[in-house]
């Protein structure tokens, strides 16, 4: 049983050392190709930093395990908000940009609710997901447009800077199948673990998986806030979770129909709901000052009574 924890591992490290260098690799063949710094923030980065979340769910779907290839992305949405953004916040007070209530909220809001409605017959059709994409295609030129707009820049890695042109085309082909590989490896030996201990696949994807995929986030952000440029980190978490809906479920669905466990429809979604108006009333005052350690603290003590609950 000691291997499947270690291979358990293995796919995990896989997943964060190929979703970062597919990252840096992308935005390096971008700037070759000339497309402009605003739009590849606004693209290639979002999407590979959902990568990790996108592979293993499309594996969970290709392998049988529908509770992992959901769970997964309502646990990354939780854990995002009541994990990454609380650790950053106790490092470091975190600033909220006017931006992100008045327009990536309601957005991200909008989305979950449309998640809830689509799964609660207990299916993600393929035609549902394909609404996801298209609102995921229409979100892109949305935020082109109001970042051409407002004159705003995103960040992208400026690791990848440097990198020749052909290295970058390996070492993206290199990250593709490590994420593949990776993926394969945490969902086959997430579900012997949940076999194991007797627990459903729906908790090993909600916590484990989950958290696992998350890791990028929390690491970035945490870097960020020892950095104290902690500027980006609500808009970060605000628009992964947007991605992991509409990329991951959407590319998902498409592929495979996903049947979604009654207790992921009826109890984890309107937690996730119920974590982002949380969030909103954190952020609503944060707005003149920044969210606390305090909060911070209150954050981490929810999930763990949604942990608990859902053991």
């Amino acid at each position: 049983m000691l291997q499947v924890y270690l291979l358990l591992l293995a796919g995990l490290l896989l997943l964060i050392i190929s979703g970062k260098y597919l990252v840096d690799s992308s935005v390096r063949i971008s700037a070759l190709l000339k497309i402009p710094r605003m739009v590849i923030g606004l693209t290639v980065v979002a999407v590979g930093t959902s990568a990790p979340e996108l592979l293993v769910s499309v594996q969970a779907a290709f392998s049988g395990y529908p509770e992992i290839a959901i769970g997964n992305v309502v646990g990354s949405n939780i854990s995002n908000v009541l994990l990454v953004l609380a650790i950053t916040a106790i490092i470091f007070p975190i600033p909220v940009p006017a931006a992100s209530v008045r327009r990536d909220w309601p957005i991200m809001m909008f989305v979950s609710v449309l998640l809830f409605a689509f799964a609660i017959d207990g299916w993600l059709s393929r035609s549902e997901a394909i609404i996801f994409i298209g609102m995921l295609g229409l979100y892109i030129g949305f935020s082109v447009y109001q970042a051409k707009r407002d004159k705003e820049t995103t960040s992208v890695p400026v690791e990848a800077s440097g990198m020749k042109g052909w290295v970058a085309v390996v070492v993206f082909l290199l990250s593709c199948g490590g994420l593949a590989w990776g993926a394969s490896l945490l969902v086959g030996n997430a579900a012997i673990i949940a076999e194991d201990l007797g627990i459903s696949q729906r908790v090993i994807s909600i916590t484990m998986v989950a958290v696992g995929t998350s890791i990028p986030e929390l690491a970035t952000s945490v870097i960020a806030a020892l950095k104290k440029e902690t500027d980006i980190s609500v808009g970060n978490i605000l628009g992964s979770n947007l991605m992991n809906i509409l990329l991951v479920l959407g590319t998902t669905g498409i592929i495979r129909p996903v049947k979604v466990d009654q207790a992921i429809a009826r109890f984890d979604i309107p937690w996730m709901l119920g974590t982002f108006m949380f969030l909103l009333l954190v952020m609503l005052p944060a707005i003149r000052s920044r969210i606390t350690r305090r909060e911070g603290i209150a954050m981490i003590l929810i999930y763990l009574l949604y942990i608990y609950l859902i053991f």
